[in-house]
Order: structure tokens, then sequence, then C-alpha cells
């Protein structure tokens, strides 16, 4: 199985010289844990700054046909809507360039001026046309909004008319979320709990089910959306959510919220790497809306081939799985 196709897209850079030039002020409000505390982003900013070394060789050793790149923590949502477009049309002009020499193993998702939504539609149009881009990946809440925010329209509605799809990704939570829900336990807990132990996945499925209930991707039908982590919760909570919200009846969505995800969502694996959730998400959201992915480097590509490897799926699902799916819904084939 290790020469089949293999794509995975939720695999992450960060470029140092780009991240320092946001002013300190509003890095401040982005970092991990009390100020002073060390930053566990710090170890692993060489492999996220790395392209075409180590990240490329250890994907020859595992056997990962490509990774479609996305940029991770700080960038342009930190910045006001006068400065984000010009900082994120250099952040993603520098990893065309810098992927420009592997097409077959490297392809990238835009990385939007996310306080400037009228030229964050402009900008993902030109990385879709102009710089090949397969999407865009935006980091949870932008200035404490979701995405069912009218203001995001344009963003959402040009998603659609370019038919790519948009990757929603955990972000750090809001402060006010983080000093009530997170604050007050031992040593790094608080922290751990709302990031990667619990609070990036419960926001992230809270966020798709806003897009659902506010009757916003009844707006968008066509629109295609990514989450990662097998789904963020919502394979266990689908039919649950979905007794609670009839079509047109306590809220705004049209269709059931079950109808919503098969059309509208579709998950990766990206950091959970045992079988029973994946089951789950099998089950719940359906082979078709599932692909592979890894996380790099937060997650180890050894991890990532290992449960790929280990799964006793039928050869067609793994196929659909290991790239199928992918490969049609971002057109890397």
């Amino acid at each position: 199985m290790g020469n089949m196709r293999t794509v995975t897209l939720e695999e992450h850079l960060s470029f140092p010289e780009l991240v320092n030039l946001i002013p300190k002020e509003a890095l401040a409000n982005h970092s991990f844990g009390p100020p002073g505390a060390p930053n566990f982003m710090d170890q692993l900013s060489p492999k996220l700054v790395d392209i075409t070394g180590e990240r490329l060789s250890s994907m020859d050793k595992n056997d990962i046909s490509m990774q479609v790149l996305s940029v991770s923590g700080a960038g342009a949502d930190l910045l006001s809507a006068a400065d984000s477009p010009a900082f994120a049309k250099k952040y993603n002009d520098a990893v065309a360039e810098r992927i420009a020499a592997h097409p077959s193993r490297f392809a990238a998702f835009a990385h939007l001026p996310m306080t400037a939504p009228e030229a964050a539609a402009n900008e993902l149009e030109r990385c879709i046309k102009v710089l090949g881009f397969k999407g865009a990946l935006i980091n949870g809440m932008t200035q404490d909004l979701f995405l069912d925010h009218p203001k995001f329209a344009p963003i959402l509605k040009k998603a659609e008319e370019l038919q790519v799809p948009i990757y929603l990704h955990p972000a750090l939570p809001p402060k006010g979320v983080a000093d009530i829900y997170y604050s007050g336990l031992p040593k790094a807990g608080g922290m751990l709990l709302s990031i990667a132990g619990w609070g990036w996945h419960s926001e992230t499925a809270l966020h798709t089910l806003r897009l659902i209930v506010s009757g916003t991707f009844d707006r968008y039908p066509r629109l295609q959306f990514i989450i990662g982590h097998m789904g963020e919760m919502l394979p266990m909570m689908m039919v649950r959510c979905d007794n609670m919200f009839k079509p047109n009846q306590a809220a705004a969505n049209q269709r059931s919220i079950i109808q919503t995800l098969h059309e509208q969502v579709h998950i990766t694996t990206s950091g959970i790497f045992t079988q029973p959730p994946l089951t789950v998400a099998i089950e719940t959201f359906g082979i078709d809306n599932i692909m592979f992915s890894i996380d790099y480097p937060y997650s180890s590509n050894e991890q990532g081939r290992a449960f790929l490897n280990s799964l006793t799926l039928p050869a067609d699902q793994i196929e659909k799985l290991a790239h199928g799916n992918a490969d049609k819904l971002l057109k890397l084939a």
C-alpha cells in the first residue's frame, strides 16, 4: 500500500521573516501560555520554515506523494484592515515561490487578509487564478467574529464562485473565552485544554454548526468546507444536533444538519490516528467526505503512515481516503 498515491492536506508552514513584520503588540495576543512561558511553537519553528529539506525527505520516507500547505499560527488576521492585504499577498507569493520547483509534491491553500473581507475575496481569486492554489485556509474567528457574520460574505461567495474549498482550521480562543473556560487550572492545564486538548475542536465544531443554523450554508449551497481532526467531534454529535434543528423551525437552516454536512462539509483525519473515530466518521459523514491528513509538523508523517497502513478497509475506500477524494475536491490530479 506504500506505493499508493497519498495526499495530505492539513500540513503547515510558517516563515519567521514574515511573522517578524507583525507588530509586537499584535503578536502578544497570539502566543500559547502566559507571557515568558516557553513557547512550544519555537521548537517546531525549523520544521515549519523548511519546505524542500527535511520535510521533503520525510515525505519520501513515508510515501507521502503530496502535501497541501497552509500558514500556521500568526498571520494576516492579526493586522488591521489597512495592513492585512499587502501582508497576505506577500505571504502567498513567498509560499508560491518556495513550492514552484516541486509542483507534483506541494500545493497550497491561500492565506487571506480576513480583517479586510473584500480584499480577502480578491486575494483568494488571485491565489487560485495566478498562483494555482487550491482553496483557502481560515484560522478560527477573526476579531471575535465567526464566518456566519455578514461581513465575511464576499469571501464565502468568492470561494463558491471559484469552486474551491475553505479549510476551517482551529485558532487560539478569544480572551473572554480563555479567561472564563480555561483559567484557574494547574500548570499548563488550562492552556492545553484551550487548544489541542479540547477547545480547538469544540470551537471548530461550533463554528461549523453556526454556519448551518444561521442559514449561511443555504445561501451558498455549492460552497465546500473542510474541517480536520476527524470531524472536530461532529461525527459523534451529528444525530443529536440534527434532532435539535429541524429544517425551518428553531433556526434558519433550510436543510437538516445531516444533509448540510453531507453536501458541504468534508473532514480530514489530521492528528487523530486511531480506528474508532474513523469508524464513526465513516458511518456518519461517509467515506466520500473523508480525506487523509497528518497535521505536519505537529504530528509526524510516521504516525500518519502507520495509521493508514493499519486500516483494514476495502481497497476502494482506502484509495478514496488516501488520495481520491482530495484529488477530486481540490482538482489535484
